[in-house]
């Protein structure tokens, strides 16, 4: 069997990380497999799913080379094809139709009643219901609709599909059976019959369950009692997501479905359809949530969380894509940094992680840091001038100076973002952080050090960073300061912030003249 996966998106506006990661595990699983990796844009949504927000989608995809094997498929050309699947299925006893909350009719499909002819349902034994007296039994085609009785005693939701209660019989307060539905059943389909049982208090019934094995979570199981029959086109004849899902993926011929776990349930249902619709069910894999530090679905509310946010902060395509690939997938070893011919190469289904995927963005940050610095010179200068380019230190920098400072910068490089705080390169004098100031130059011996650091660099022969070193150190013993208690301080003084490269070579590459001139600055204004 060649295998065919999709990613089908409903593009709102902003692609989500827990999206693109599902495209990502489908893309790989479709290249390692020697498959076709198709994409549907589900745009039923059309407020939503504007032509700008398709084309926000379609650029992240590109920007993250996942390429799709055949023509998009767009979701609303199909409404056709949605429409005569629900007539099939009303007219093959499938589906009915129902005036829901006083509209137009909608239409719903029936979970079947010989549910055991579809392959993975199976019987789970006898099994009963107290109702609670207060809420009347109804019976009909649209199945048992009742109050269970909680812990409590009180009402609690009950009712379910047809189908999930088969050999039911109904019993009053003394246990008398005073309904059995087979006796019944023939009626309910044929003559649309209502039975309403007020003294019912308890079912007895087989039990049956819809199971299927995932591929990432083992086997699922849902009793049908549990399900109700569901809309699949709404009162106004618009189709519903669940119809239309199955429908595309049968015409897309899928035969793998990967996506998060948050579709679970409606899979158990769409089991249903597509065997009613005659096709064979695709094989089913969920993916693992992706959470924040407390164990919840990961949002907005967490931080960056759109593919936009972190492009828009300097992260490398490469970056996203290796990160969210090993985001709820592990390939077995204790590789982290991937290239994609390995991680297509590595890649299983059975691999992926059952627990939920935790977000750390520090990690990334770091592994987005370790493919900033493999970047070829020339390249990573290109990258880093938009990231400055409204800013007003920017103009007028030349060229073989920017290249000597993004040389040296690039290895701390971890988001491109990060370029804005080398305002202290190409300025006068820098923005000096009051805060940070108070902290460095709080104690006497070391502003007297400062006030000495001019001359003593002053009288180098060369300004290397060796004889930069050699100046900071006989000046730190010439006021009994320990090796090194004078750096930071000299930092903050020079450049204005509290972090940075190597400050020897940081102070050689802006140069004497700026050096004494920003030292000579903090000691009139800040010593």
């Amino acid at each position: 069997m060649s295998v065919r996966v999709r990613f089908a998106p409903s593009p709102t506006g902003q692609v989500h990380i827990g999206n693109i990661r599902a495209a990502i595990f489908n893309w790989l699983f479709a290249r390692h497999e020697k498959g076709v990796f198709l994409l549907r844009i589900e745009d039923t949504d059309i407020e939503r799913s504007t032509p700008q927000a398709i084309a926000t989608l379609l650029e992240v995809m590109e920007w993250l080379q996942l390429n799709f094997d055949e023509e998009p498929l767009y979701q609303t050309s199909q409404q056709d094809k949605h429409l005569a699947a629900a007539e099939k299925l009303l007219s093959e006893g499938n589906a009915y139709r129902d005036s829901k909350g006083g509209g137009g009719e909608a239409i719903l499909f029936r979970i079947p009643w010989d549910a055991e002819k579809v392959p993975g349902v199976v019987e789970q034994g006898e099994a009963e219901l107290q109702i609670h007296p207060e809420v009347p039994l109804v019976i009909s085609g649209k199945g048992l609709n009742f109050a269970c009785v909680s812990a409590k005693g009180t009402q609690a939701p009950g009712g379910g599909c047809l189908a999930g209660f088969k050999n039911l019989r109904v019993l009053d307060e003394a246990g008398q059976v005073i309904f059995r539905i087979d006796e019944h059943i023939r009626e309910i389909f044929e003559q649309d019959a209502v039975f309403t049982l007020p003294e019912a208090r308890k079912l007895e019934f087989t039990r049956r369950a819809v199971t299927y094995a995932d591929r990432v979570k083992g086997l699922m199981s849902k009793p049908l009692d549990s399900m109700k029959d569901l809309v699949i086109v709404r009162s106004d004849g618009t189709p519903v997501f669940h119809l239309a899902n199955v429908v595309d993926d049968i015409t897309q011929r899928v035969t793998h479905i990967i996506r998060g776990d948050d579709h679970v349930e409606n899979t158990f249902r769409h089991l249903f359809l597509f065997r009613c619709l005659g096709a064979v069910p695709p094989v089913y894999a969920h993916l693992p949530m992706i959470v924040n530090a407390a164990g919840k679905p990961y949002s907005k509310r967490d931080g960056d969380a759109f593919v936009g946010d972190f492009r828009d902060k300097g992260f490398l395509p490469q970056t996203l894509f290796n990160y969210l690939s090993l985001l709820g997938w592990s390939p077995g070893d204790d590789r982290e940094k991937m290239t994609r011919e390995e991680l297509i190469e590595a890649f299983s289904l059975e691999r992926c992680l059952h627990a939920s995927a935790q977000m750390d963005i520090i990690k990334m940050t770091n592994l987005n840091g370790a493919y900033i610095a493999e970047m070829p010179l020339p390249d990573f200068c290109a990258v880093c001038r938009p990231y400055i380019s409204a800013l007003p230190w920017s103009s007028g920098i030349q060229d073989d100076y920017w290249q000597k400072v993004c040389a040296f910068m690039q290895s701390r490089v971890k988001r491109f973002v990060d370029v804005e705080q080398w305002e202290y390169f190409f300025v006068e004098i820098p923005t000096y952080d009051d805060k940070l100031c108070a902290k460095q130059f709080k104690d006497e011996t070391v502003q007297k050090a400062l006030r000495q650091l001019p001359d003593a660099l002053y009288k180098l022969d060369t300004f290397t960073a060796a004889g930069i070193e050699q100046a900071i150190h006989s000046v730190t013993d010439a006021a009994g300061l320990a090796q090194g208690k004078l750096n930071q301080p000299i930092r903050a003084a020079v450049t204005g912030i509290g972090i940075g490269a190597g400050i020897y070579e940081t102070l050689e590459l802006l140069g004497l003249e700026k050096t004494l001139k920003r030292l000579e600055y903090v000691v009139g204004n800040f010593l």
